[in-house]
């Protein structure tokens, strides 16, 4: 079966990082969900990362993955008038390597 992978990027709104960062590290983990990863990529920007058994467990996991995002709209600032808040995508993993 081929891997699925979501990736969605943010930035949060000047001194609630933390706030941010806890409600992520707080999500619970969803059936078949390989990976879960955010990163700072800079003072108030993230990138965060999923990885996923299939694209069946990454489409059954939206709802909650959605409900997570609702949780820290407030947080967020927008990204530009087309993307709103979140910029995310999603796709079939094409290559991998274990190190």
């Amino acid at each position: 079966m081929t891997k699925h992978t979501n990736v969605v990027r943010f930035r949060v709104k000047p001194g609630k990082q933390q706030e941010f960062e806890s409600l992520f590290s707080g999500a619970g983990t969803w059936d078949g969900q390989l990976l879960h990863i955010l990163a700072r990529t800079g003072e108030q920007s993230y990138v965060g990362y999923g990885l996923w058994e299939s694209q069946k467990h990454l489409t059954n996991a939206m709802p909650q993955m959605i409900a997570l995002l609702d949780s820290t709209r407030h947080l967020l600032e927008e990204l530009s008038p087309e993307l709103g808040v979140t910029d995310p995508v999603s796709g079939t993993v094409v290559f991998e390597k274990q190190i």
